[in-house]
């Protein structure tokens, strides 16, 4: 378990960073070069251990496709024996998922290539066939450059087999000596490897450095950007913070009309204190901000996340989220020296609901790990749980951000296919469990640099990405901006934001404000609106239909509905409601009862605004009702008539069936005579199709 009392979390990067290059085929002559790699470990001789432990340097990590491809560094994600420089002869053996004829062998190494002395292939009856011995090891040797990838061609494919196996004399080269990847194919022409990254990556993007009104000297990372992306808050390190300069705080700038960024403030107390202070996360409204460590009365900080609200005075002083058995594991340098600080990020989805974390914990790969937590009744969280080996290596996954869709989530990782020290990469959850995302996909050398690169946070609009960087930076790490392209931009969204305003006096009024799937009436996300911090916002996916409304005691919600489902891009909409006060006149269109075309029969969903009413009617025993039914002037009148009576019956129906009494309930239809709007096009003829009730009696 973690200390009770731990360091209060920073993001200073402080643990050793593993270059890492993944390797991918690429075509030859028009053809896919089709290698298969292991997937099986038969037997090995020793397994070293990294500093993070659990699987690092590990066999396993010699499994599947190169990881890692470099000649001056090590990395957790490949298999190492346990003496480095050991004069003993150490070996893996692997097997892949069938045989096959093999014309060539691959094996990738990492850390310092040229320790290989034998490599041995085992046909379908166990025979050894030794396919590299001493002579081409003093051949290799002699290249002033060893490749890192050993190919070993072979003059023919008579070779059939499915098992390989690799000898090593650690000492043959100084330091760390690595299997990443074992791999056999019958292509002739020597396997070409490369990074792999998203699909349709543009060879050279702009990636604009946000300049002297946000960068300094100093250190600036970990950029949040406010959904509607005009305030953008970051962490620095530098004078003019609370502390002594060398302590982190929380800074923000607001966006100018011409698109610049005005110059950065320090947010002040409550939030930034003498001691480390870093933000996480912000909520679609940009009311709640997370932050890292838990923010104790006394002034001091401990290992953990808090959130802090927007009121009329500003920030509130930061309040602990409660995460169930969250602990992490501090670093400690091999060979001795201090443990480093707990480090930590988060990321919050869009309903408030699940968190992901980057930790270290006893179940890690390696290094830190991205982690899923989930908001229970009570505002505590449950106990963090792995993604999964798909986002998750044995190297460091860190700097997480979910975008507004719900469903894309960018990060850093130093062990999957990368270009640097430390690279983004876009994964895309598959399904609700949280534990099951796509393969991640690297943004590209465009993005990433040779240097660690994260931080990754984009508006709603997903126009532009912005980042941490050290290339090119004025100091110290330095917050950049690009322009996304496509391929790894989330699922489009749109902004919905307004007031919640009284029907009768058009006052504002504090409510809950609630959206709604139009298709099963799910509630999808909730937030407060207060006239005196600003406007709601709240941000729903595209493609979808749903209802929005405001809930205030003394109220009736009046429902809007909000068609999303033909819309493929950002949409930024403003949208006012309103609540009606329940007293005597007061008169509700029933936006959410739905019919099936030219019929009587409620559509589903309709329910939901019905048991409302029904509710409303048990609150007040004594209040009577008059329902209304409208239509457009599309057809006969009579027709119109009749239907717009048939669809007031059907209300009354179902009000009867819940339990009010019919006296309670009186009727009329007025079929197309009463419009409130005109009848030219089909989105105002949409607006006379209604049902509405009046409050007669209380």
């Amino acid at each position: 378990m973690f200390p009770v009392q731990p360091q209060p979390t920073n993001l200073f990067r402080v643990s050793p960073r593993w270059l890492s290059l993944l390797w991918l085929l690429l075509p030859v002559a028009g053809h896919s070069q089709a290698v298969q790699w292991a997937n099986r470990i038969v037997s090995v001789s020793s397994e070293g251990r990294g500093e993070g432990g659990g699987k690092q340097l590990k066999a396993l990590q010699a499994l599947g496709a190169p990881s890692v491809l470099n000649q001056t560094k090590g990395t957790p994600c490949a298999w190492a024996p346990a003496n480095i420089d050991g004069n003993t002869e150490e070996y893996i053996t692997v097997a892949m998922a069938k045989p096959q004829a093999i014309r060539q062998v691959l094996i990738a190494e990492a850390g310092n290539p040229g320790a290989v002395i034998r490599v041995i292939v085992y046909d379908n009856k166990q025979q050894e066939h030794i396919v590299f011995s001493e002579k081409q090891v003093a051949a290799r040797a002699a290249d002033k450059q060893i490749d890192p990838l050993l190919r070993i061609i072979l003059p023919d494919s008579s070779l059939v087999g499915q098992q390989v196996k690799v000898i090593i004399n650690p000492s043959r080269t100084k330091g760390i000596n690595q299997i990443d990847a074992i791999g056999i194919t019958s292509a002739e022409k020597p396997v070409v490897l490369n990074v792999t990254v998203a699909p349709n990556t543009p060879q050279s993007l702009e990636k604009e450095n946000l300049g002297n009104t946000i960068n300094s000297a100093g250190q600036e990372v970990a950029p949040v950007i406010s959904p509607d992306g005009k305030t953008l808050y970051f962490t620095r390190t530098n004078k003019g913070n609370v502390g002594n300069g060398k302590t982190q705080d929380v800074w923000f700038a607001t966006l100018n009309p011409d698109r610049s960024w005005g110059e950065a403030k320090n947010i002040g107390a409550p939030i930034n204190t003498a001691d480390n202070n870093a933000i996480s996360g912000i909520s679609p409204d940009g009311k709640t901000i997370y932050l890292l460590n838990v923010y104790k009365p006394d002034g001091t900080l401990q290992f953990g996340v808090s959130k802090s609200t927007f009121a009329r005075g500003g920030w509130t002083f930061p309040r602990e989220c409660k995460i169930t058995n969250n602990y992490t594991q501090q670093s400690t340098p091999t060979g001795g020296g201090e443990s480093t600080a707990p480090r930590m990020e988060i990321t919050v989805s869009p309903d408030g609901m699940t968190m992901l974390l980057a930790l270290q914990r006893t179940e890690t790969e390696g290094d830190r790990d991205l982690y899923v937590a989930f908001r229970r009744p009570d505002l505590s969280w449950s106990e963090p749980k792995s993604l999964g080996a798909v986002v998750n290596t044995a190297a460091e996954e860190s700097a997480p951000f979910l975008a507004v869709d719900n469903r894309t989530l960018y990060f850093t990782s130093e062990g999957h296919p990368g270009f640097g020290d430390g690279d983004i990469f876009v994964t895309r959850r598959l399904d609700d469990t949280w534990t099951n995302w796509s393969v991640p996909e690297n943004l590209g050398p465009a993005v990433n640099t040779p240097q660690w690169d994260g931080y990754f946070t984009i508006p709603a609009s997903g126009d532009y990405a912005y980042l941490s960087s050290r290339a090119n930076s004025l100091g110290e790490d330095d917050i950049f901006r690009l322009k996304l392209y496509p391929a790894i931009r989330p699922e489009p969204v749109a902004i919905i934001s307004g007031q919640v305003l009284d029907a009768i006096s058009k006052k504002p009024v504090s409510t809950e404000v609630i959206s709604g799937l139009m298709e099963n009436d799910k509630e999808f996300s909730k937030v407060e609106y207060d006239p005196e911090t600003g406007e709601y916002k709240m941000v729903l996916p595209t493609q979808k239909a749903y209802k929005l409304s405001a809930r205030k005691d003394g109220y009736f919600p009046m429902t809007e509905t909000l068609d999303l489902s033909r819309d493929k891009r950002f949409r930024d909409i403003r949208r006012n409601l309103y609540v009606m006060p329940i007293q005597p006149g007061a008169k509700v269109v029933l936006r959410g009862v739905l019919f099936k075309q030219s019929e009587a029969d409620l559509l589903p969903g309709s329910e939901a605004e019905l048991d409302q009413l029904t509710a409303l009617m048990a609150q007040y025993p004594s209040m009577t009702i008059l329902v209304e039914g409208h239509t457009d002037n599309q057809g006969e009148w009579n027709l119109n008539m009749k239907l717009a009576e048939d669809r007031v019956q059907r209300v009354k129906q179902y009000l009867a069936a819940k339990g009010v009494t019919e006296a309670r309930i009186q009727t009329k239809a007025w079929g197309p005579s009463k419009p409130v709007a005109s009848n030219e096009s089909e989105e105002k003829r949409r607006l006379n199709r209604r049902v509405e009730f009046t409050i007669l009696t209380l």
